[in-house]
């Protein structure tokens, strides 16, 4: 329980627990936006089921990977767009898709891509985490002060307390 509550307080903490608003994410840059929504999806405490893969996914994926290891946005997004061919639902997919739209400054892609794999997704974890974040900093850099003021309320909803134990 400790290390959810600890988790969850990081996350506040890492997305300015309710002070700046719009001007923080301004000062932020790209890597900072999603160094911050990745560490509000590690796990703690929490149940983390990964569906089997398929291996052309995961080829998809690696090469996404290095390609935003290099801060090449497009090509991270185009493997992307690839693996969603293959697996359109896939919620993890969805979200690195809506986290390539906020480094690309397309807001309205990042909100509509994180609302689509909160809605496939886990309403709990670390993925509804980062897709509530995802959708506070696309609100607050398009100036939507109660909107991000209402996704970062959500991020704290996502903790999955520990399973009581006798």
């Amino acid at each position: 329980m400790n290390k959810i509550l600890a988790t969850c307080a990081l996350c506040l903490l890492l997305v300015g627990c309710g002070g700046g608003g719009s001007a923080n994410t301004h000062r932020l840059t790209t890597a900072e936006m999603l160094q911050r929504i990745r560490a509000a999806g590690q796990t703690g405490n929490e149940l983390d089921v990964q569906p089997l893969r398929d291996p052309q996914v995961e080829d998809l994926r690696a090469s996404a990977r290095r390609a935003e290891s290099r801060s090449d946005y497009v090509s991270a997004a185009a493997a992307i767009t690839q693996a969603l061919a293959i697996t359109p639902n896939d919620p993890d997919l969805l979200q690195w898709q809506a986290e390539l739209a906020l480094a690309s400054k397309n807001w309205s892609a990042a909100e509509q891509f994180a609302t689509r794999a909160f809605d496939l997704g886990p309403k709990l974890g670390g993925l509804c985490r980062r897709s509530w974040m995802t959708r506070q900093f696309a609100r607050q850099s398009r100036g939507d002060r109660t909107g991000a003021a209402t996704a970062q309320q959500q991020v704290g909803r996502c903790a999955v307390p520990p399973p009581v134990r006798m």
